[in-house]
């Protein structure tokens, strides 16, 4: 089946989760109302739809090639990013000052969601410039800004992100990537960087690499790291020294080009060194980069959300089409569709509601975001920036690891036809798997939950959440329906578990750190799933609340959320008691047997 977005449920989580009416009342936002999202919704359904959708398979199939240096893409992807670019969405997010159009991250963030339920592999190139226009937007100079940013909003360049080398993956202290500096100014850059997404490709003109490497008298470690830009291709037209030594062969994202780069190989038109610019201060590169990495795992999150709703979309029409066996109960005397019976419907509304529930948080901390960046009170701004770098790591670490589940049980419901290729089930499955690993790890995540975001304040953001789900939970009980005092009960359960990890974590974190970070990847997703639930929660009572009008999705709302409740939340209390009663049995076997 085709990709149908999930406007309906989109709508609902920006009007009634994420305070939308809120968000079009910030300076600068004034123009986001329903009605604008609505349409801005439509018309990126119409074209992810249409357009990217249909090359999805075709990426898979015939994936980017690489032949002496240059890498061609999949047939159809250029034409089809030109639209995209053409279409404005590259800049949906960014200042009109740039060419960008402005709009709220909880509007982009379900744009973003519905390119990359409709093509993974394409979806990558515009978030890796959407990552590297931050970067610029917050470290780079005036000159800088106007030199790359509506270049990179108007799709005339693509932008991407240099960190990893052969012997550095997520530990960045190891990178030896040298900028030299030079008599006229400006720098020459030597060195390998793998893992380069969009590295190299034939869809636009130039591409910009924010590289990161080491200045000849640099401090050893993380310190010593600055930030440079190097265009592929040079103001005066000359060819850079970074070159392409290959690309990967990957599980999936196939058609998404992974370069080797190599710079100061002489290879170009400019002699022995690729020419790039220092942005920001010297050895303060970890830090910028960071901008744009956050930016980018927010990004990943959204990925989940988005293959999590595909391999969704796909598993439900086959159950809906595939006639096998008799239903249990009796209802029926011939063989009917799969989707009557217990375990898939099981298996099915797992998929709907991890997926919702992880979209709702999701929206909520774009919103967040939104309001932490334009809010006119300062105090305010500080608060709600904070809640939502709180929610960046478990939006992308949770997101992730549901998405594999989410794609494991559409391979699960179409049986045996999951495993054959052709189905197209597989292909969700296997591009969901790389989601958990690039742009942190993640442990990576996990490990940034706990040392920056719970022990640094001594829990204290942490269980403000808390205290957010537990507003919900007396709300619940207060509406007298017997659905929602059930989940009241079930995310209290939930709660409690949570707020005994984090005492956990923080008490433990410096007098027994191998036992706190033992249970870090546990801890977020317990935060995942608690979270996720106080949105289910939200969304309960906001579909209860809903016209006759709306009755159908309300309907289906309602006992999607109560599903979620009594399925997903407790999952908690196996986490904490891991957590809790599990961490000596981490470290106990030494490490020579293994």
């Amino acid at each position: 089946m085709s990709y149908i977005a999930p406007i309906k449920d989109m709508m609902f989580c920006l009007e009634n989760l994420a305070g939308l009416d809120t968000i079009a009342k910030l300076p600068g936002h004034e123009e986001a109302t329903p009605d604008t999202a609505r349409a801005v919704l439509q018309e990126c359904a119409r074209f992810t739809q249409d357009v990217i959708a249909p090359l999805n398979w075709a990426g898979d199939q015939n994936p980017s090639s690489w032949n002496a240096g240059q890498v061609t893409t999949t047939p159809g992807f250029k034409q089809a990013f030109r639209q995209f670019v053409d279409g404005g969405w590259q800049g949906l997010q960014h200042p009109a000052d740039f060419g960008g159009q402005g709009l709220p991250k909880c509007i982009a963030a379900a744009c973003t969601e519905m390119l990359n339920s409709a093509n993974l592999s394409f979806a990558l190139c515009p978030l890796l410039s959407d990552g590297a226009i931050e970067a610029l937007l917050t470290a780079g100079s005036e000159e800088q800004k106007h030199r790359y940013i509506p270049r990179l909003i108007s799709g005339e360049w693509t932008g991407t992100m240099n960190l990893t080398e052969p012997q550095a993956g997520s530990d960045l202290s190891l990178v030896r990537a040298r900028a030299v500096p030079q008599d006229g100014g400006g720098y020459r850059l030597f060195g390998q960087k793998i893992f380069i997404t969009y590295g190299e490709h034939d869809m636009a003109d130039n591409i910009v690499h924010l590289v990161l490497a080491r200045l000849p008298d640099a401090p050893a470690g993380v310190k010593g790291i600055s930030l440079f830009i190097v265009p592929k291709v040079l103001p005066d037209g000359r060819r850079n020294d970074v070159w392409c030594a290959s690309i990967e062969h990957k599980l999936g994202i196939k058609a998404s080009p992974t370069a080797v780069l190599v710079y100061g190989d002489g290879k170009g038109e400019v002699g022995e060194g690729a020419i790039g610019e220092i942005v920001g201060e010297a050895n303060r590169g970890l830090e910028y980069m960071f901008i744009m990495m956050n930016a980018a795992r927010f990004a990943v999150g959204t990925q989940g959300i988005a293959v999590a709703e595909r391999a969704y979309q796909k598993a439900a029409s086959y159950a809906r089409d595939r006639v096998q066996s008799r239903p249990v109960d009796g209802s029926a005397q011939e063989s009917v569709a799969i989707v009557h019976h217990p375990d898939v419907r099981r298996m099915l509304m797992t998929m709907r509601a991890l997926t919702e529930g992880s979209r709702a948080l999701a929206l909520v901390g774009a919103s967040l975001h939104d309001l932490g960046r334009a809010h006119p009170d300062e105090v305010q701004r500080a608060a709600h920036e904070a809640a939502y770098e709180f929610l960046v790591p478990i939006i992308k670490g949770f997101s992730t690891e549901m998405s594999i589940e989410v794609a494991s049980l559409g391979v699960q419901v179409h049986g045996g036809m999951g495993f054959i290729e052709e189905t197209g089930a597989a292909q969700f499955y296997r591009d969901a798997r790389i989601l958990t690993i690039y742009e942190g790890t993640t442990a990576v995540q996990a490990n940034d939950l706990v040392g920056r975001k719970t022990v640094r304040d001594g829990g204290a953001l942490a269980l403000s959440f808390s205290r957010r789900a537990a507003d919900v939970e007396d709300r619940l009980q207060a509406s007298g329906h017997a659905q929602a005092m059930t989940m009241a009960s079930q995310m209290a359960e939930a709660r409690a578990a949570y707020e005994q990890v984090v005492t956990f974590i923080v008490a433990n974190s410096k007098s027994r750190p191998n036992a706190a970070y033992a249970g870090s990847v546990p801890y977020l997703m317990l935060a995942g799933y608690l979270l996720a639930g106080w949105q289910m929660g939200e969304a309960w009572l906001a579909a209860d609340a809903l016209t006759q009008a709306d009755g159908s999705f309300a309907q289906a709302k309602r006992a999607t959320c109560a599903f979620y409740c009594a399925h997903m939340l407790p999952r908690c209390a196996s986490l904490r008691d891991s957590i809790l009663q599990g961490a000596d049995s981490v470290m106990a076997l030494p490490v020579e047997m293994f």
